[in-house]
């Protein structure tokens, strides 16, 4: 399997804390960082509910 490379691209000032906690779980804590994640279904599903907050590519 491939890789996801996830980017926070917004702020989560103004985010629910669902949407908070998703993006803290990513490891995304300032906003143009970057992590490198497994390609899963787990994964995919987090990135689909922060979808507005985050940038994912395929690596």
């Amino acid at each position: 399997m491939a890789d996801l490379k996830i980017t926070l691209i917004k702020s989560t000032n103004k985010a629910q804390a669902k949407q908070k906690a998703t993006v803290a779980a990513l490891g995304l804590r300032k906003i143009g960082q970057s992590v490198v994640k497994a390609d899963n279904a787990a994964m995919r599903g987090m990135v689909k509910t922060v979808s507005h907050l985050v940038a994912c590519e395929e690596v």
